[in-house]
């Protein structure tokens, strides 16, 4: 079922996601100072392409939380505002439910995405 999930998601925005994520990398790793958050933006791509059977577990210090801090004012307003805007969308008709929750589980992702930790949820 995350299978079929996972290949919906990208049809319905998940690839749309996907691609600003990689392009706040881009940008970021243009400087030499924001190729560690560039990185990080790489890493937190792969929550964007296939979203059904992960969770996000927060793990942060002092050292993300100042980073969260200008993540925000630079890239994470807007990276929010796209998927929660999408998510919305999606939450208009009963079929895009499930996509609207992921949407917003990856804009609160895009707010603080340091400290951050993406896991696969255990299945019972």
């Amino acid at each position: 079922m995350r299978v079929l999930g996972n290949i919906l998601w990208i049809i319905c925005g998940g690839l749309l996601s996907a691609i600003s994520w990689w392009c706040a990398g881009i940008i970021w790793c243009i400087t030499i100072v924001g190729i560690p958050i560039g990185i990080q933006c790489f890493k937190l791509s792969s929550i964007s392409l296939n979203p059904f059977g992960k969770d996000i577990v927060d793990e942060g210090g002092v050292v993300s939380f100042l980073l969260n801090v200008l993540w925000f004012l630079i890239s994470g307003l807007a990276l929010a505002s796209a998927n929660f805007l999408i998510g919305c969308i999606l939450c208009v008709t009963i079929v895009g439910i499930p996509f609207g929750k992921q949407f917003f589980k990856i804009a609160r992702l895009s707010l603080s995405p340091f400290g951050a930790k993406v896991v696969r949820k255990e299945i019972f």
